[in-house]
């Protein structure tokens, strides 16, 4: 209650409204007091009603005369005096309120309280985003693309109000509100059956993991996309049972891991994630000797990658602090000093190093120290550390080999996890596969669909497919190869290839077309545009469904066919 708008009037106007009372009060009485005379002269008393009446529209200074009768002198003057008592109380109240509408908390809590009716009126799927930034801005658009609402709670007013004004369709409300709050989270609708997800992408590590706490309280069985980067507070999401741990740098080592061992596992992902197709060329990196600029987070994420496959690396680090933490038997690897300063390169042994790796948080820094070692050595793969999204075309033109972006991969991560949890899912059972296993399944996809396939998920339920499921419970076995019948021609097939089947707690990958489907399956399909039409079509509709399940049209008149 104390928080809320309706107490804030109640509380600043109760004065105000009290003035206005007894000068009210005041004015009626020495009304009804004063004698005063009628059109034939006879003395009369005022009645409590006339009085109020005309006290009400002098107070206001509306002013329609004197009524019933005219006013003796003795009335008069007791009515100048009533005017200037209850217009004072009048000003008073005005002021007051108008002081009210002005008040930073009353318009808050207005705001907050509209907040609440727009999340509480969100009767479909949405997940709730904590701060606002260029990341979550595009998490929001990429989940609104896939029919997912979104609520966003950000600290800060001017970033608030940017959400604001991004002018969402749908509406996305946005709270003014510490992201950590625990009331502020239950106002954002993380008990609302609707809610399908929380994200928490801030860089403070220990903020993130008390995010995770506090909502894992509030609802036990939301999924929560936390961003962490240091092994410590990862063990301690896991702890909590968070569903999705992002941490971009161990991301970007296991790509670069992927890059130097399989590299067609990383081109999968890049298809996956809509970065490249399937026909982009080969993004392997050679081995021999790595400089590593910036012992930081990705620098060291970098560096145990890098040693795990015996190759050389030397790092270059300009705060002297950062080198506490290095193994003292790896100690002699660190150089101190600018790392584009050419004598430095030279004497780290540039010109027989194969990789330059610029992992500082300075998108200048990292252009500079590749420019130089470009120019030192112009045959070494230059790798870089891309912060700011804003800088995506320059990093573009600088002409760099391989840029890795924090921020782009978070977002990745997080709406693959949400929106598309198969293909999450399907990344991480295919990274612990071989080279040999992705290139063929590389060569499969663009063979028999296309270099970009679609990638679709469907479940089988009765929302999703109304007919799978009522073949299935009439005891009818229903294999993935009915999704591959074409409903122009049935002697043709669609371009599918399921890539992941979810049973219950279980998961296939590649399963084969005549792999039975069950009753909440959820099934990952690579296919076509057309090919995605005719599994919607044929687990929805019952024409379609029998076409593809018997080759035959569905009589609609006379004769039912089963």
């Amino acid at each position: 209650m104390k928080n809320s708008s309706l107490f804030i009037v109640l509380q600043r106007m109760r004065k105000p409204v009290l003035v206005l009372i007894i000068t009210y009060t005041i004015a009626i009485i020495g009304l009804l007091i004063i004698d005063g005379v009628d059109n034939e002269g006879k003395p009369y008393q005022m009645t409590i009603f006339d009085a109020f009446y005309f006290v009400t529209y002098t107070a206001t200074t509306i002013g329609f005369g004197e009524t019933p009768y005219t006013f003796t002198y003795a009335q008069r003057m007791w009515v100048s005096a009533s005017i200037y008592i209850t217009v004072l109380g009048w000003f008073y109240a005005v002021g007051t309120l108008v002081s009210l509408l002005q008040d930073k908390l009353f318009i808050r809590e207005i705001k907050r309280t509209k907040f609440k009716k727009q999340v509480s009126s969100i009767k479909e799927k949405f997940i709730i985003i904590l701060g606002y930034n260029q990341i979550t801005n595009e998490i929001v658009n990429r989940a609104i693309e896939q029919g997912i609402r979104a609520v966003i709670i950000e600290k800060d007013e001017t970033k608030a109000n940017e959400a604001i004004l991004e002018n969402y369709t749908p509406t996305v409300p946005v709270l003014v509100a510490d992201a950590h709050s625990a009331w502020a989270i239950e106002h954002a609708g993380i008990k609302s059956k609707y809610c399908k997800g929380l994200v928490s992408l801030f860089e403070d590590d220990s903020l993130n993991l008390r995010i995770a706490l506090t909502s894992k309280l509030l609802n036990p069985h939301v999924k929560l996309v936390v961003k962490s980067t240091t092994k410590n507070h990862s063990d301690n999401l896991k702890d909590l049972d968070v569903e999705i741990i992002a941490n971009p740098f161990s991301i970007i080592s296991s790509e670069i891991s992927m890059a130097l061992t399989a590299p067609n596992l990383l081109k999968l992902e890049k298809w996956i994630y809509k970065i490249d197709n399937l026909n982009a060329s080969l993004p392997s990196f050679p081995k021999g000797k790595y400089i590593i600029c910036g012992y930081g987070r990705m620098g060291q994420h970098i560096y145990k990658r890098l040693k795990y496959y015996d190759l050389e690396v030397e790092f270059v680090e300009i705060d002297r602090t950062k080198g506490s933490s290095f193994a003292s038997d790896n100690y002699m690897h660190i150089t101190y000093g600018n790392a584009d300063d050419k004598n430095l390169l030279q004497d780290l042994g540039i010109d027989n190093a194969v990789a330059i790796i610029s992992a500082t948080n300075d998108d200048t820094t990292n252009l500079s120290v590749l420019a130089t070692a470009k120019k030192l050595n112009p045959k070494i793969m230059t790798i870089a550390r891309e912060n700011e999204m804003d800088d995506f075309s320059i990093f573009q033109n600088a002409k760099i080999d391989h840029s890795f972006m924090p921020s782009r991969i978070l977002i990745n991560k997080t709406t693959n996890a949400l929106i598309n949890p198969l293909s999450d899912k399907f990344i991480r059972l295919m990274s612990k596969k071989d080279d040999a296993w992705a290139s063929k399944l590389v060569k499969t996809l663009t063979s028999k669909i296309d270099e970009s396939p679609l990638l679709y998920e469907l479940t089988i339920d009765k929302k999703s497919a109304p007919m799978i499921c009522e073949a299935i419970d009439s005891k009818k076995d229903i294999n993935l190869e009915i999704f591959t019948r074409s409903l122009y021609n049935k002697d043709k097939e669609n371009n599918i290839i399921p890539l992941l089947l979810k049973r219950n707690d279980k998961y296939i990958l590649l399963p084969t077309l005549d792999e039975k489907v069950g009753k909440q399956d959820s099934i990952l399909f690579a296919c076509d545009e057309n090919a995605k039409s005719d599994i919607e079509y044929i687990s929805q509709n019952i024409y379609e469904f029998h076409y593809a399940l018997t080759g035959k049209e569905k009589r609609t008149i006379f004769k039912k066919d089963i």
